[in-house]
Parts: structure tokens; sequence; C-alpha cells
């Protein structure tokens, strides 16, 4: 067996938020939206670098990624100023996954806005609910313009939707192969039943045929029970013998993963979900392929070796994401 992992940790998916100074209306006031974890109270409190820091104690997470916390939609560069500030003043984030609306009349002037921030490296707008014929915005054709343009400012796409509307994510990475699509949350599996994981463990499968296509292993708490590494040992074994280690990576999903497990558990636990991989194999899953994919600012190291997905600045050298 591989000792555990105690290397650099590259946290590719994490939030912070303060309430008192921001608005973000799914955590305004007594406001409850529907939320795949259930009441999610307790994580109506300011999150800021500090507290992450705090909790990442003991650990050495050297970078992480933010992704966008669904700021007020009609301010999208408002959240990448602060942010951005945020970074500036405290070391994280290292990179950051912005808000775009893809489906927006002015997607083109918010993308190019949005690249020219020196952490941006992706957007993320959830596609939603599927319609009475089973379709998300992915096969909207005003949604799917927007997401063509991606390309053109060198950014890539952080997708988070159920496991059941992968398909139409397929078609996404197919049709524009020249744009990264990163599967938030393991496409999340939900309940971990074995119908559940048979249906999931399918859609992943056409997705981890295209090469331009990797996940973020984050999000795995389910509703109303305490995280175990029981329970994820199937996702992590599936993840893994479809995509292999380096078209996947951590993420923590901090704070809303907070509510079920402390950060130190998490990172305890993941290291034991991945004992069995060979210690590169861990490296990449925790380090380096978020170092290709993110490019997070602030590491001391040169990226490792590339799939050949150019960055925004369009170099064909070190600077290629996988």
């Amino acid at each position: 067996m591989t000792p555990l992992y105690d290397g650099p940790v590259i946290d590719a998916h994490q939030h912070f938020w303060d309430l008192e100074a921001n608005h973000y209306p799914w955590l305004a006031g007594e406001t409850l939206v529907a939320h795949r974890y259930g009441d999610y109270s307790p994580i109506k409190r300011t999150y800021l670098p500090a507290d992450y820091l705090r909790d990442a104690a003991g650990h050495n997470v050297v970078a992480s990624v933010y992704v966008e916390a669904e700021w007020d939609p009609s301010d999208p560069l408002g959240e990448t100023r602060y942010v951005s500030g945020l970074a500036e003043s405290s070391g994280r984030p290292n990179a950051i996954v912005a808000q775009a609306w893809l489906d927006d009349e002015n997607v083109d002037e918010v993308l190019a806005a949005q690249a020219r921030f020196a952490r941006v490296r992706s957007v993320r707008h959830k596609p939603g609910e599927a319609d009475g014929a089973g379709r998300t915005l992915m096969s909207d054709q005003r949604w799917r313009r927007g997401y063509a343009l991606l390309g053109k400012h060198g950014l890539h796409f952080d997708l988070q939707a159920p496991w059941r509307h992968l398909s139409e994510a397929a078609c996404l990475a197919r049709d524009f192969p020249d744009t990264l699509l990163i599967v938030n949350h393991a496409g999340v599996p939900g309940d971990r039943s074995s119908g559940t994981l048979r249906g999931w463990s399918a859609a992943l499968e056409t997705l981890a045929a295209l090469s331009n296509v990797v996940v973020k292993v984050s999000g795995l708490c389910e509703p109303c029970k305490p995280w175990s590494v029981e329970a994820n040992q199937p996702v992590f074994d599936t993840l893994h013998s479809l995509f292999g280690a380096k078209r996947l990576m951590f993420g923590s999903n901090f704070p809303v993963d907070g509510m079920f497990i402390s950060l130190d558990d998490l990172l305890r636990g993941v290291r034991q979900l991945v004992r069995e991989w060979s210690h590169p194999e861990q490296r990449a899953f925790f380090h380096d392929t978020a170092v290709r994919v993110y490019r997070p600012i602030g590491l001391g190291e040169r990226p490792a070796a590339t799939l050949g997905y150019p960055s925004k600045q369009g170099h064909s050298d070190d600077h290629r994401t996988a």
C-alpha cells in the first residue's frame, strides 16, 4: 500500500462570502432556496480567507480556487473585483471561477471583462432544471452561443449539474472540443444506492471518452448523513477507473460541506480514499491537475506536463492547461 499522501494540496473548489458587505440572494435573511443538501441555514455566516486558513491548519494547502457564489447576478464583475481584492490582501484565492450568464445579451462583453482579471480561469453558469422535454439550458441555442464564446476569451467552463443531465454536457464537450469542461462535484451522484451509482457511472463514462473533460471531486455530502470514507469509496473508485488521476482534482466545497464535516477530517478522509493509488497519482489528484487546469497565482513550481489546451494568454508552452 502506498503511504498516505503528505505533499502539497490545491483546493480546486471553495467559496468566500461576506454577508454584511455584499449581496448573495440565496444567503440573504430568511431566504431558503431548494438545495441538494436541504436546509443550509448553518452556512449563512461570513466566511473569509482567515476562516478558511484556520480550517485548513495542519495541512499543506498551498493554493485554492474560488468558485462563484451566486453573488448578485446584476453585478458579476463586482464579485470578481471583491475576490481579487481578498487575494491581494490574504493570498487566497489563487485562481477564480467567475460568474457569467451565458444566455445574457451582453455575455461577450462580460466574458471579455472577466478574462482581464489576473486570476480568472473559468466561468460557471448552472444550467438549471430540465424542461418538459428533459432539456436544460445546455440545449438552449442562445446559451450555447454564449458557451461558444468561451474559447475566444481563453476561458474554461465549470459545470454543476446532476448526473442525469450529463448527456447534454457530453454534447457540449463534443461540439466545442477546444473548451475545457470541468465537471463540478463529481457529477453530483446524490445518494449512494446501487441504482443511482449505476446511472451516474454510465453518464460519466460517456464524458470520460472526451479528452476535454476533467472532474473535480468535491461536494460529495448527502443530506442528513455524516460524510464517510465508506460511502465515498465507490465514488472514488469509479472516477479513478474512468478518468485516471490526471483528470481528477480535489475540492473541499467549503464552507458548504462544513455543514457535514470539518476540513481537517475531510482531508484526512480523502487521503484514505486514494490510499491505493500510486504516489504520482495522489500527487496529480491533490495538486498537479489543478496546477495545469487553473494555473494558480503564487505557486513557485512550474506546471507539470500538459494536455495542450491553450491558456487565455494564447501561449503554446508552459502556460497551457489540461
